[in-house]
């Protein structure tokens, strides 16, 4: 589905509407129909030669349509790095893509020190060794930074495990050099668990955020590093590096802890700044009565945290990603340069702030802010800015004002959320942050796609990315979703047999496993 306006709310979505997805068995592009059927949204499909594909799109209706009256599309890329656009076989990125860069993901290594059952992205299994260059990062970073209108400022360093390359520490302080802001680095965490300062050392580098997987609150929920994670958050602490936490969330695995999740998120809001629910994307050939098995969508893992913190938070607090473009309009308006504009899908994820009051009850933001209300008067102030062309501060203080949207009396003692949105969005002073992110929790989930929900208008709306060597920067639904054509194909053209390597290097694969992940008895 098409969205055309650039930022007004759009009228009530109605179901059912065609979109293009793939055929689960041979890629086939082909058409489908997203409907509304006993209050979930489903997706169906049907190939020629393989048949008919039904699966749950959301599990909630409501909350989808509430989604989509936020849809908004960016402004695309100026500067295609491909002229070619059979989306998705063609991804690089092209003319056709409306969303920019929010975050680029590099693949350091395929190399892991965990191996666990369901993994497909490890070495041993893959048969080669892929380890991009120095050289061959740097000039992933410099076409990222060279896309228009907006260049890429947000890098996640991912693998595999990155922290077992050697190099880490220079590849950090390199993508620093070359102009990015921000880096997060996607980890396991054992190493920064067993050696005290790495976290410093990463920190100092110019790593701004550990990405932790962190699966439950147990350890049969999160066998893979539960007996690290107190040591973990005690090395980020003390090295002033924050987490963010990413469960997978599974049905009938994890999904009765996501309340519990946030809780411990909320514990040590000192340290951890937020957590990132990734509901599960089922790979593989899989029918579709175990799909139903363990399939979870965003709306399960929304209502989960309501029920399981009895309310404290609901599902009512969340907005969908691109719900935020009006701040984007209105700093471009007043600034006069182009700016990020978070404009995804409206069904790839929804997200909160959460902030703990001194008694440790969680308030969501929605409930002292009208967000709505809010995201509205943006909007039209940066339509009045472009008019007006006003930049100085003085006058604007006459002009926004912003207490009006913001309830005080609900909002965490001590805590003057009305002169952090000035300070932001007006004078531009983004220390003002650090306040922000001190008292708050950032609660979202992003749900990436498979080959059953597939749905090629979400991938032309991508704004996760990959770099690649080859100099093509390719949205992650099709990256990962592909992986014969992508994924694995590039990187086995790019890394080297494990027996190369490991005369190379002197060192084994199966030396570094530090733990086997087994698959649970049901």
């Amino acid at each position: 589905m098409e969205v055309r306006s650039k930022s007004k709310l759009k009228p009530e979505l109605e179901l059912p509407y065609k979109t293009t997805s793939l055929c689960p068995e041979c890629l086939k592009i082909i058409s489908a129909e997203v409907y509304s059927e006993n209050g979930k949204v489903m997706i169906r499909k049907t190939c020629p030669e393989h048949g008919e594909t039904v699966e749950v799109y959301w599990s909630d209706v409501e909350l989808f349509k509430k989604a989509y009256r936020f849809a908004h599309d960016g402004p695309g890329i100026e500067n295609p790095i491909i002229d070619d656009s059979r989306c998705p076989f063609s991804c690089g990125l092209c003319k056709i893509h409306k969303s920019q860069t929010a975050l680029l993901n590099i693949v350091l290594t395929n190399r892991c020190d965990l191996a666990c059952w369901y993994c497909f992205f490890y070495a041993r299994r893959a048969g080669y060794v892929y380890e991009p260059s120095l050289e061959q990062i740097r000039e992933m970073i410099r076409v990222a930074r060279s896309i228009r209108p907006v260049p890429t400022n947000a890098v996640q360093l991912t693998g595999g495990e990155p922290t077992l390359r050697d190099d880490l520490i220079d590849i950090i302080k390199m993508i620093r050099g070359e102009g990015i802001d921000h880096i997060q680095l996607n980890t396991n965490g054992i190493k920064l668990a067993k050696e005290p300062d790495f976290a410093r050392k990463v920190r100092e580098a110019g790593c701004n955020t550990v990405y932790l997987s962190y699966d439950g609150v147990d350890e049969k929920t999160n066998p893979k590093n539960h007996p690290e994670i107190p040591q973990i958050l005690e090395n980020c602490r003390r090295a002033g590096l924050g987490i963010v936490l990413v469960p997978t969330v599974i049905k009938g695995v994890n999904d009765h802890q996501v309340g519990d999740i946030v809780k411990f998120g909320a514990k040590n809001i000192d340290v951890i700044r937020g957590v990132n629910f990734q509901p599960v994307s089922l790979v593989g050939s899989m029918p579709r009565r175990e799909r139903e098995k363990v399939r979870i969508t965003i709306p399960d893992v929304i209502i989960g945290i309501e029920e399981q913190t009895n309310g404290e938070i609901s599902r009512e607090d969340f907005y969908p990603v691109p719900s935020v473009a009006p701040i984007s309009h209105f700093v471009e308006a007043l600034t006069g340069v182009p700016q990020y504009e978070l404009t995804t899908h409206w069904a790839c994820g929804m997200a909160t702030y959460v902030f703990v009051d001194d008694d440790g009850k969680l308030i969501p933001i929605t409930r002292f802010i009208d967000v709505e209300g809010l995201f509205e008067y943006l909007e039209e102030k940066a339509e009045e800015l472009k008019r007006s062309r006003i930049r100085k501060i003085k006058a604007l203080k006459g002009l926004i004002d912003l207490r009006k949207f913001v309830d005080q009396s609900k909002a965490p003692k001590g805590f003057d959320i009305s002169k952090i949105l000035f300070d932001v969005l007006v004078k531009h002073d983004y220390s003002a942050l650090g306040e922000f992110h001190a008292r708050s929790l950032f609660i979202g989930m992003m749900h990436f796609q498979d080959l059953y929900n597939y749905d090629i208008e979400r991938v032309k709306r991508c704004e996760i990315h990959y770099a690649t060597p080859d100099g093509r920067i390719i949205p992650f639904c099709t990256f990962n979703v592909i992986p014969e054509i992508y994924r694995d194909k590039i990187q086995a053209e790019y890394g080297i047999p494990i027996e190369e390597w490991e005369e190379k290097t002197g060192k084994k694969l199966k030396s570094e496993i530090y733990r086997v992940v087994k698959k649970p008895r049901d």
